[in-house]
């Protein structure tokens, strides 16, 4: 199928196992699992890695950003339908793990086929308020300051006032998406199992906000905690890739010998 929502894979080889797709983080593209998709096996035989390129950003930078939730994942489930027909697993990190959970939902809601695993990190559960320290509503020099502190961007361009300037919408409009939440009583368990990482120094998401997931797990629940802080996927990718590599490899389906 073609979509503006899927980059080309590196690897070409026709389907055989696994789909793992990707949702970046606010701010984020699809460029962030680039070398996901260079190393083919990294996450074992047969998983093909398909990052998720949302509007607004990177080569899609002249479209509209989404800022609504719903109609973000309105559009998602239309256009990956028949992408997401396969065996696949869903990732998303901070902002695209809200997007990953609010897709699945959408589609065990509809009846449409789930995944076999949902794999989040570094995103607070839906019932779990949000704090303030990415704050959608500070002057860009503060959101990119905090933004900065958590390791997100240099602090040699958050000081440039046309960065910011350039840079600081998108990540706004990306914090205003996933900024909702739910009453605890109103909770939909979902019907797929829930893997979960969290950064032992995340001072935006501190482990007890992602082991609140588990509110959300209908098929239960793992929680693996990393070392670093809310970026843990940047600086601690190789650890982060053998524990995916393990997670995954339950949910593949044999690739057969040539």
């Amino acid at each position: 199928m073609t979509t503006p929502y899927l980059t080309p894979a590196v690897d070409e080889r026709p389907p055989a196992g696994l789909d793992l797709f990707c949702l970046p983080c606010a701010g984020g593209g699809a460029s962030a699992y680039g070398r996901w998709q260079e190393r083919l096996d990294a996450l074992g035989a047969g998983v093909r890695v398909l990052p998720v390129q949302l509007p607004g950003r990177e080569d899609r930078a002249h479209e509209p950003r989404f800022t609504r939730l719903d109609d973000l994942v309105a559009e998602l489930d239309e256009e990956l339908d028949e992408a997401l027909s396969r065996p696949h697993v869903l990732y998303g990190h901070s902002m695209g793990a809200f997007v990953a959970h609010a897709l699945t939902l959408a589609r065990q809601r509809r009846g449409a086929p789930p995944p076999r695993a949902l794999v989040l990190s570094s995103h607070r559960a839906p019932h779990v308020r949000p704090n303030r320290i990415l704050d959608p509503d500070a002057d860009d020099e503060r959101l990119a300051g905090a933004l900065a502190e958590l390791g997100g961007i240099p602090w040699e361009l958050a000081r440039r006032p046309r960065f910011r300037a350039a840079y600081m919408p998108l990540v706004r409009d990306d914090l205003r998406l996933c900024s909702g939440w739910v009453e605890p009583a109103d909770v939909e368990p979902l019907s797929v199992p829930l893997h979960l990482f969290a950064g032992a120094d995340d001072h935006l998401v501190p482990v007890p906000a992602m082991a609140a997931w588990r509110d959300h797990a209908g098929r239960g629940s793992e929680l693996r905690t990393l070392p670093g802080g809310h970026f843990f996927v940047r600086t601690h990718e190789e650890r982060l890739l053998r524990e995916l590599a393990g997670v995954v490899t339950r949910y593949g389906t044999p690739v057969p010998a040539v």
